[in-house]
């Protein structure tokens, strides 16, 4: 035993009055750095969102990442079921181009403005639909008074037939009245856009616009959570249905019937800090209760490095490029919806003889990946949903550049294994800090230490059941960290039962108040 462990036993807990900060270890700096991700190439986009995209990275300085996930995922809302693709030949698997994504990071990241550009052609798709919206209801109105007023002509057509007891004449007036009433018909808002509907609504508001929805929100913590509520289970299964893009659904409530929801289509896409996340990715690691798949279909989920030093940039955005990118929306949104056979089936398109080699052999890659051994669960989960993203990335590529339900060319499906490769990155980002996170936790604790007693147990931290510090054995990984890196001080508590010494934990004297574990 070393004679500065030594005094401390003897002394009990009057540290400072024995120790001075020339006997604290040197403090060292956390092993926390998170995996690379590769740059954001912009020859993933579509030809007509290239210049438009880096245009508002350059004016707005955020990562490029931010926007390009932006776009794409609210291009996929807008093909919904007006477009879908076999991935094979001859198998009638059929993937539909809904995509979930995810812009991760801290709040000065710049997620928000990002997203708000991104969003901002299917914002003004909004705007024409309410307009359009507003003059058909007044038309509506119209019709509506005049309908009522021929529905009670006929009701007293009716009235007069019934009193001459003559069939013919009932039977003309009840024909009369049905065909009013056929004739009778309300305008419903076309959308586009949903930020906080209940399950049921969503339901409504699906029927009504079978090409699809999009869920945005601005954090997407707030529904996260709302999904972890008791009294919104049946909202957070809703939802797992919704990922696929085909299924159907029907609701049977007292109160309000029966619903039959015919097309099940939503994309999804929001900001997220990394420490709102984090929670939600640890179960999908840890596998417990928590974890049904719901993270792990975020499949358009990046975490980017910082843009750097700011910079201000003040010009007019690139109008040739806002030109291009908003009229590519619109040509998506005017494409007419797939029709069902008489099985209630849509078909799609394929990918043509060299588009389909690029995929068989993304896929017997994929496959092969994600069967390893050493493959962590989550990760695998994770990469199990690329077999639908990379054909849905494959189809709206080609639907942008080539035209509508053409073959699925190689160049579509090179770009869209591209996607692919450079998601797979951030999904080890994301993933990897929670896989190892001895690290991760420990700057948890350094940055709560003021939650904490001046000194303190394991224990003490358990009891906080903070973000990845729920399990004991994390607890102790990541005390472990910090006194490695000269954070802690451990000193052994003897046991009066004469039992195995504890520990408990003070902080290193020489420690910076502003130490948030990077130095």
């Amino acid at each position: 035993m070393s004679p500065l462990t030594e005094s401390i036993e003897k002394s009990g807990s009057n540290l400072c009055a024995l120790v001075t900060d020339n006997d604290m270890p040197n403090i060292i700096p956390l092993s926390a750095d998170l995996p690379e991700v590769p740059e954001f190439n912009y020859r993933l986009l579509p030809s007509d969102l290239i210049d438009w995209v880096r245009d508002i990275a350059e004016r707005v300085h955020c990562p490029p990442d931010f926007v390009a996930v932006t776009a794409m995922t609210a291009l996929a809302s807008l093909l919904g079921r007006r477009a879908a693709i076999h991935p094979k030949q001859n198998d009638d698997w059929l993937v539909i181009c809904n995509l979930w994504g995810a812009l991760i990071g801290r709040p000065s990241a710049m997620k928000t403005p990002a997203m708000s550009e991104g969003m901002r052609p299917i914002k003004q798709l909004i705007i024409a639909a309410r307009k359009q919206f507003e003059e058909d209801q007044c038309e509506c109105w119209v019709d509506e008074a005049i309908s009522k007023s021929n529905e009670e002509l006929a009701r007293s057509a009716i009235k007069k037939a019934l009193k001459t007891k003559d069939s013919t004449k009932i039977e003309a007036a009840r024909a009369d009245y049905a065909r009013l009433q056929q004739q009778s018909q309300s305008v419903t808002e076309k959308r586009y856009i949903v930020n906080d509907p209940t399950s049921e609504k969503l339901g409504e508001l699906l029927n009504e616009n079978p090409a699809g929805l999009l869920l945005e929100r601005d954090e997407l913590t707030g529904w996260l959570r709302s999904l972890d509520r008791e009294d919104r289970s049946s909202d957070r299964a809703f939802y797992l249905e919704c990922f696929n893009g085909d299924g159907s659904y029907t609701y049977d409530r007292i109160g309000r019937g029966t619903i039959h929801i015919n097309n099940l289509t939503l994309s999804v896409i929001g900001g997220i800090q990394p420490s709102k996340l984090r929670p939600y990715v640890h179960s999908a690691i840890r596998q417990d209760t928590c974890d049904d798949g719901l993270i792990q279909r975020l499949q358009l989920a990046v975490w980017p490095d910082n843009t750097g030093e700011w910079k201000n940039v003040d010009r007019r955005p690139d109008a040739n490029a806002k030109e291009r990118a908003f009229a590519l929306f619109q040509r998506l949104d005017d494409l007419p919806l797939l029709e069902p056979d008489e099985e209630g089936r849509i078909s799609g398109v394929h990918f043509d003889d060299e588009g389909q080699e690029v995929f068989d052999q993304w896929r017997h890659e994929l496959e092969n990946k994600i069967r390893a051994p050493d493959i962590h669960p989550a990760i695998e989960s994770h990469l199990t949903k690329y077999r639908s993203l990379m054909p849905s990335l494959a189809l709206i590529l080609n639907e942008c550049d080539e035209g509508h339900l053409k073959p699925v060319t190689k160049p579509s499906a090179r770009k869209a294994a591209a996607w692919c490769t450079y998601l797979e990155k951030h999904a080890y980002r994301i993933y990897g800090a929670s896989i190892d996170s001895g690290a991760q936790n420990a700057i948890t604790i350094l940055e709560r230490r003021d939650k904490l007693p001046d000194e303190f147990t394991a224990r003490d931290v358990h009891r906080k059941q903070w973000a990845g510090l729920a399990a004991a054995d994390d607890v102790r990984a990541a005390i472990s960290e910090l006194i490695a890196t000269g954070r802690l001080i451990e000193r052994p508590v003897k046991n009066e039962n004469g039992g195995r010494p504890s520990f408990s934990y003070y902080w290193n004297p020489n420690l910076q108040i502003n130490d948030n574990g990077k130095s």
